[in-house]
């Protein structure tokens, strides 16, 4: 057995956050040596701090097809998803339209927002996804009603990896006057994103999910959009997010930008290969397995699978010790209670507490993949031996 005290060799648990780019850490050491000038400062450290926030921002517009005075810095996805339901809601607070709506398998950051909401006096409705997590545009279209204000959809899920069908959503909502929202955060750096070609009115993005740094993120606010601020105290990002600019973080997103629009199309051709192969693999060596989200479209890293006779933890427990990084789903939810987002998508409480989430990744390698698949026959094969062992006890 491996030394648990050594490192991970093999990181599969991109979804949760990925490694910094050596392009993205080389791009921010300037930030954090001599030009830590503050941009609204106006002396030369000052203006070329400045200088580096707008070729930033250009960049992170560029990644997403908007313009660069619609890109809102953040402290990260979470953040942006709070402004785009707290700033949409404030702005829209004293008008007629008091309807939210979500999914059922949405972020933490969308859905902890809107109960707060509801207990302020918002109606919200919650709609179910079907059993592939994909929300089908009838569903919200039965749930859209005249005052309806904002729709929120994730593009990506975090846990399955499935991909909504963003067009189809943003257009039935913006048919009764409701403004669109999508968190983008497992989708930009993963497939190509366009805010034109989705047609939403608010995206939300993380650097850390695609090998920028943690503690950075953007809010995309459509020309048009009324999103107030939720920190006051300056007149930074269009006077929508107070406080000085984390720059060497801001300079870092931007890097990993540039760096996807490099590389997205080799990369997200060779990430697929990897995962089918290694999905293949797996269902056809370990009996009793599915995977969750199977025949929906899929990010090209993510494979959920569903193990019979196995508790899921152990499985990431024994795993680790084997040099493995993977997860049982969202990194942010810790709270022991078993996935929202496999529950919703209607799987019992035995098949939740089955599952374990695979997330390759930018420097993940077809030899990493085999002996994954090894270690995880072998880990599987030992949980059920045990399980059979304590029941015949």
């Amino acid at each position: 057995m491996r030394n648990s005290d050594k490192d991970v060799d093999v990181y599969l648990d991109n979804n949760a956050t990925t490694p910094l780019a050596p392009e993205v850490l080389e791009a921010m050491l300037p930030l954090l040596r001599e030009d830590y000038g503050n941009p609204s400062s106006i002396h030369r450290l000052g203006r070329r701090a400045q200088d580096a926030l707008s070729r930033s921002r250009r960049a992170v517009a560029e990644l997403i097809g908007a313009g660069a005075d619609q890109i809102v810095f953040t402290a990260g996805g979470t953040e942006a998803d709070n402004l785009a339901i707290f700033g949409t809601a404030t702005a829209a607070e004293s008008g007629d339209r008091k309807h939210l709506i979500a999914s059922n398998i949405e972020h933490h950051a969308v859905l902890q927002v809107l109960r707060h909401l509801e207990q302020d006096g918002w109606e919200v409705t919650i709609v179910d996804v079907d059993e592939r997590g994909r929300l089908e545009p009838e569903r919200l279209i039965q749930a859209l009603r005249p005052d309806t204000l904002l729709v929120s959809i994730m593009y990506a899920n975090n846990e399955t990896g499935v991909l909504q069908p963003i067009h189809e959503l943003a257009s039935a909502a913006h048919d009764v006057g409701a403004v669109f929202h999508t968190d983008a955060v497992q989708a930009c750096g993963k497939i190509p994103v366009d805010v034109a070609t989705l047609g939403v009115d608010l995206l939300s993005l993380s650097a850390h999910k695609f090998y920028g740094p943690n503690g950075v993120g953007a809010l995309y606010v459509r020309d048009g959009v009324a999103c107030d601020a939720m920190f006051l105290g300056g007149g930074q990002e269009g006077a929508r997010r107070a406080g000085t600019e984390n720059l060497p973080g801001i300079v870092g997103l931007a890097e990993a930008c540039r760096q996807v629009q490099i590389r997205l199309e080799s990369e997200s051709r060779e990430l697929t290969r990897l995962r089918d192969a290694l999905q293949s693999d797996v269902l056809e060596r370990i009996d009793g397995t599915q995977v969750n989200g199977f025949g929906a479209e899929r990010t090209p890293n993510t494979v959920n699978f569903r193990f019979e006779s196995v508790d899921g933890r152990d499985l990431v427990m024994a795993l680790d010790d084997a040099g493995f990084a993977v997860s049982t789903g969202a990194a942010c939810d810790t709270g022991g209670t078993g996935s929202h987002v496999l529950t919703g998508m209607g799987l019992n409480r035995e098949a939740v507490r089955g599952s374990v989430r695979v997330s390759l990744g930018r420097y993940t390698r077809e030899r990493d993949i085999g002996g994954f698949s090894e270690a995880l026959v072998n880990a599987v094969e030992t949980a059920r031996t045990k399980s059979n062992f304590a029941k015949a006890r």
